[in-house]
């Protein structure tokens, strides 16, 4: 589909229109604008001249947690003093929350001078939404003279956009079933492709440890000759409450036993272990000489939220009755959301639920609850599976409610609904999520 404007210059939405619009993008359009490998992206990086060679970063991926345990980073480096970048995605509401620096989005008018500029050579060499924006982040980093840049992947690892740099250090939160169509249906086929961020000589902390997928990573960090830890066998928590919307936990070192007592602006459960594998890699990144002090990390948990804007991890939306989004959306996610519902007290439990269309939809509605009213609806993004399908195979589950066109009309019967000592939960899926927050 091609666009046309009138006008010479684009403003900020028509330069959106046109990103989402020509470009394949992963997240709206699934598995067609997946690129299998990094041609584009190191063909446009030595177009803008290596931007990312000049500062330092710490690379992030996994299945679950990547996008918490970068905020997390980024939150302690800001803290300890470090102009830092940080790259996510997909965003919530506003394309700019993929580019940060100091919590601070890029510029609106900058994001349509980078377009401006490259429109031509983008025309001709037909990259992907993500190597584009992968491309302009760097560059935008670069020109801001980041000394910090924290770097989640997209998708994958091994051939993912941002897989051009050297970091300081690697990490692997985990590794799941998502993306199947493209990674791999089992965790041993999607773990290599994780694996693929493991650089020679450069240190890796992996979150978890997984049987099934252990030997994946030695095996390649024997090969590239660096060294490797799994976080949760450094560190175990042994408390771990909610309280005051925050998750407060104790940790115990496998080491010596001593104990370290954190508080996360992140509140739910899940993020326990994702404090744990961010505390793990600072440790590594403090080792091999990066000044940052305990209480900088300490403040940085504390106050991720207020330091970098992260939306969307068990954020409350209202009280009486209480709703809360999560943007949760796999079989391991949804796991983790449920157990965080488990720690609330409620009367009722309404859930809004939607999915898109290349998830293991059985497999996620197999684990919810029977005992809640469902409210299923869909995104507006081309990926999100019909709220009537989505109905029609809850049901096979025992998961019974109504279905509604919008994500809005699906919360606004859930609040007509429920009583104020009632639970709403909002999520299935990150583009249910950010129509709500």
């Amino acid at each position: 589909m091609q666009i046309k404007f009138k006008c010479k210059h684009m403003n900020y939405q028509e330069t959106l229109d046109w990103l989402f619009s020509q470009l394949p993008m992963f997240q709206r359009k699934g598995q067609a604008a997946y690129k299998a490998n990094l041609d584009n992206t190191l063909e446009l990086d030595r177009v803008l001249g290596h931007p990312h060679k000049k500062f330092k970063t710490i690379h992030v991926a996994g299945t679950n947690g990547k996008g918490s345990v970068s905020h997390l980073l980024a939150s302690v480096l800001q803290t300890a003093g470090y102009k830092t970048a940080l790259y996510t995605s997909p965003h919530l509401k506003d394309f700019r929350e993929r580019i940060k620096i100091d919590g601070e989005p890029v510029s609106k008018q900058y994001v349509v001078e980078f377009v401006e500029k490259h429109k031509d050579r983008f025309s001709e060499m037909k990259p992907s939404f993500f190597e584009m924006t992968v491309a302009m982040a760097f560059q935008y980093f670069a020109e801001q003279k980041v000394d910090y840049a924290v770097i989640e992947t997209g998708l994958g690892g091994r051939l993912d956009s941002t897989n051009i740099i050297t970091p300081e250090i690697s990490v692997i939160t985990n590794v799941s079933l998502d993306h199947t169509a493209l990674l791999g249906d089992c965790v041993t086929k999607i773990a290599p492709e994780k694996a693929g961020i493991i650089k020679k000589d450069i240190p890796v902390v992996i979150g978890e440890y997984e049987k099934e997928t252990a030997k994946i990573f030695t095996d390649k960090a024997e090969l590239e000759g660096t060294s490797l830890v799994f976080a949760d066998h450094v560190y175990n928590v042994i408390n771990s409450r909610y309280e005051n919307n925050k998750r407060r936990l104790s940790l115990k070192s496998a080491i010596n036993n001593s104990l370290v007592d954190l508080v996360s602006g992140l509140p739910g459960i899940y993020q326990s272990k994702n404090v744990v594998t961010a505390f793990v890699a600072l440790e590594k990144l403090m080792e091999s000489g990066l000044a940052i002090s305990k209480e900088d990390i300490c403040e940085g948990f504390d106050k991720v939220i207020e330091n970098t804007g992260i939306m969307g991890r068990w954020q409350i939306l209202g009280n009486e009755p209480l709703i809360v989004c999560d943007t949760g959306h796999n079989e391991a996610g949804i796991k983790c959301v449920l157990e965080q519902i488990n720690e609330v007290e409620y009367s009722h439990l309404h859930i809004v639920f939607g999915m898109v269309n290349d998830k293991s939809i059985d497999s996620v509605l197999s684990m919810m609850p029977v005992n809640a009213t469902y409210y299923f609806t869909k995104a507006s993004i081309p990926r999100a599976l019909s709220e009537l399908e989505l109905q029609k195979k809850a049901s096979n589950f025992g998961l019974m409610g109504g279905s509604y066109k919008t994500v809005l009309e699906a919360l606004e019967k859930a609040k007509e609904m429920a009583s104020v000592d009632d639970l709403v939960f909002v999520g299935g899926s990150t583009f249910v999520v950010a129509e709500v927050v």
